[in-house]
């Protein structure tokens, strides 16, 4: 009997999540300010795409991955990966203190630190040659940002594709740059193996990895490893239903446990046990291409509401956050960039991925205007 009311209590507390409102959440207030040029680049170099952007363990260093100052590593003219180091870590005052991984990420998208300060960074693009012109009509191009519309089939190949001997694979380093773990195939590898475009990467408390698959073409589904690497199970499939998904594009636990995925083509977090199995899911923090978790809230960067094939019309990018608990929007900080795909904007603007340190910074690492943002409190 006891049980019987805590498991209504627990019903309770969940259902108000799920009968949310999905009218777009834009009047937050904004209690941030930017910090213009707060990171310090090498001299002679230039910010590239970022999507990947963590707190280190020391809980006010920051670790960003990026492409190369342009929007991949790869320079398709000679095969070859540029010599240019792509996972690098600030201090507290912007200023770069470790830097590595050159010559080995083709398309740095997600990143990860663990509770051991490890750094985990999923590689979502391959070296495959691009199609003629006409070739490969349909085809969702490796590493594009932005996704196709509800309902359509899959475009592009859920494998290796022909030619392809690197990328589309996750990485453990340790905190000096050393790989101490590799996931999937060189390349890729079609289901059941894998990867094929790895969105993001997270480890549990027990030190499993669960990696979410799938850009815009292929496999839509999230993957479970036990921290040795060795597979335990998957889940998930293109749809619209629960435990389905268009674009697993991120990945937070939060203090319980729970593991909450972006469910960018969806519009939605969905939020899981360990297992797979669903609990609830949000839909008021807007198309998510970047989450965080910090106590009990959650922080989502939207960057391509009104500007992307599948417009997501009336909500405005930027990046939102509000209690888990109940669901309640309690602030937005808005794309300064305001144009719609109706006015002619096409493309991901604002930050693709979020971060926030102990002192309650948020971070904002964009792929569109190539930049990474530091917002603190007025």
């Amino acid at each position: 009997m006891r049980y019987a009311r805590y498991a209504l209590a627990a019903a309770l507390l969940v259902a108000p999540v799920v009968a949310q409102d999905v009218q777009p959440t834009n009047d937050a207030p904004n209690p941030y300010t930017t910090v213009k040029d707060y990171f310090k680049l090498p001299e002679g170099r230039s910010w590239g795409s970022t999507s990947a952007v963590d707190i280190d363990k020391d809980g006010k260093s920051i670790w960003i991955a990026e492409r190369c100052g342009q929007n991949s590593c790869l320079d398709r003219a000679t095969g070859k990966i540029m010599d240019v180091p792509t996972v690098m870590k600030f201090d507290a005052s912007g200023k770069l203190v470790k830097s590595f991984a050159a010559g080995m990420l083709i398309f740095p998208h997600g990143i990860h630190v663990d509770r051991d300060g490890n750094v985990w960074v999923t590689d979502g693009q391959d070296d495959a040659p691009l199609p003629q012109r006409g070739a490969g009509a349909g085809r969702a191009e490796a590493g594009a940002e932005g996704g196709r519309g509800r309902g359509a089939a899959p475009s592009g190949p859920i494998g290796p594709r022909p030619g392809a001997t690197k990328g589309n694979q996750v990485f453990k380093f340790s905190p000096d740059g050393k790989v101490l773990l590799t996931l999937g195939k060189p390349g890729g590898a079609a289901a059941p193996d894998y990867f094929y475009q790895p969105n993001d990467v997270v480890t549990a408390p027990n030190g499993d990895i669960f990696v979410g698959e799938g850009h815009g073409a292929g496999n839509n589904r999230i993957l479970k490893f036990d921290k040795t690497g060795k597979f335990i199970k998957e889940w998930g499939k293109l749809g619209t239903g629960p435990g389905e998904f268009d674009q697993p594009h991120a990945l937070a636990f939060d203090s319980q446990g729970r593991l909450f995925v972006g469910d960018r083509n969806n519009n939605r977090v969905q939020v899981f046990d360990q297992d797979g199995k669903f609990i609830t899911e949000y839909k008021q923090f807007s198309r998510p291409s970047g989450i965080f978790i910090k106590g009990d809230t959650l922080y989502v960067a939207d960057s391509e509401s009104e500007s992307v094939s599948r417009n997501h019309d009336g909500w405005k990018r930027g990046i939102r956050w509000g209690s888990i608990k109940t669901g309640k929007i309690e602030g937005f900080i808005p794309d300064p960039e305001t144009k719609t795909r109706a006015e002619g904007f096409s493309g991901t603007s604002a930050a693709e991925g979020v971060a926030v340190d102990n002192a309650g910074n948020i971070y904002g690492a964009e792929v569109g205007p190539k930049a990474a943002k530091k917002y603190v409190k007025k």
